[in-house]
């Protein structure tokens, strides 16, 4: 073999086949090295820390682990769009300190409101309609709104490692699904387009809808009726319910993701892997932890990814791009 690759080269001007890095987005740093090392260490067979592919179920956090967390959750920056757009409809709005702190992009009032405020949001822009008119709703604020930082759509913002680190993993044998504390349905709406990952394998808060007949079918209207937040110590709670595995890996970026970590790590079948990304690059994305600008604190988390030996991600350092410069030229 050897001899005709050298004859060809020599003769024929050849080049022998060089297979493309599947992690090219990342610096050959530990981080990339231990995501190679566990993935080839499960999918050997006969070692023992091989894993069946029927068992190979990992899980993925969305914001800030997918694509950003900050300034706003995305999802939060269409519940503000949204409040915008239909505001005309509603006259009475305007007689409401949190509605006129929204058409004002008075986000301290906002963010004042706490949970009580953004339920209250949240039921005037994720209730009330059927499921194919929310589906439209956020296809079309993706089609027309773009993030102000980098000015790019927000369904172009899947960090280009991870989504390249979701195709290494399927392309061995996974199963990748997401566990968000994002909307269920607003999720679904782009996580086949921008990761490859199905409708049914998108799992986060979500709240009861209401069957029922209509002239032209049937439908199902979204309610805020057992409303379910999926962040903390539910993701396990919801994985246990929707998936009905434990994973073998988990990747997040926040305390909210502590407990979906600490679940992954506790399969006692299999030698697990866990992953948080670190945000630490001001220049490319943002650098934050104890005092994030979003939701996404790291205080727990950290030390115990140290003491439990779960990979650490430093962005700034072990990422050669954040955004694929193909979707998003970062101005």
């Amino acid at each position: 073999m050897k001899k005709t690759l050298l004859a060809c080269t020599l003769m024929l001007g050849c080049t022998p086949l060089v297979h493309a890095d599947p992690l090219s987005a990342w610096n050959d740093t530990a981080a990339k090295q231990s995501i190679v090392q566990w993935v080839q260490n499960s999918t050997k067979q006969g070692s023992t820390t091989f894993i069946p592919e029927d068992k190979r179920y990992v899980v993925f956090d969305n914001d800030g682990t997918l694509w950003p967390e900050a300034p706003l959750t995305f999802q939060i920056q269409f519940i503000l769009d949204e409040v915008k757009r239909q505001a005309p409809e509603h006259p009475d709005w305007k007689k409401d300190p949190l509605i006129n702190a929204v058409l004002n992009n008075d986000l301290k009032t906002v963010v004042k409101a706490g949970d009580k405020g953004l339920m209250k949001l949240l039921a005037m822009t994720h209730s009330g309609m059927t499921t194919e008119d929310f589906e439209q709703r956020v296809a079309s604020w993706l089609d027309s709104h773009k993030d102000a930082r980098t000015g790019c759509r927000y369904d172009q913002l899947g960090y280009q490692p991870m989504r390249q680190l979701l195709d290494y993993l399927r392309e061995n044998g996974f199963k990748t699904w997401i566990i968000s504390g994002g909307g269920i349905d607003f999720m679904r709406v782009m996580s086949q387009k921008m990761y490859g990952i199905p409708p049914e394998q998108v799992v986060g808060s979500f709240a009861l809808g209401e069957f029922s007949l209509t002239d032209n079918g049937t439908q199902i209207r979204k309610t805020m009726t057992g409303a379910f937040n999926d962040d903390a110590a539910n993701k396990p709670v919801a994985i246990h319910l929707f998936m009905g595995h434990r994973p073998v890996a988990a990747f997040g970026n926040s305390d909210g993701d502590l407990q979906m970590l600490q679940y992954t790590a506790a399969n006692p079948d299999y030698k697990t892997f866990g992953l948080i990304v670190h945000h630490t690059d001001a220049t490319r994305e943002y650098a934050y932890d104890s005092h994030p600008p979003a939701s996404g604190k790291l205080e727990a988390a950290l030390p115990e990814a140290k003491a439990k030996g779960w990979t650490v991600v430093d962005m700034k350092q072990d990422w050669k791009t954040v955004f694929d410069p193909a979707q998003c030229a970062v101005k």
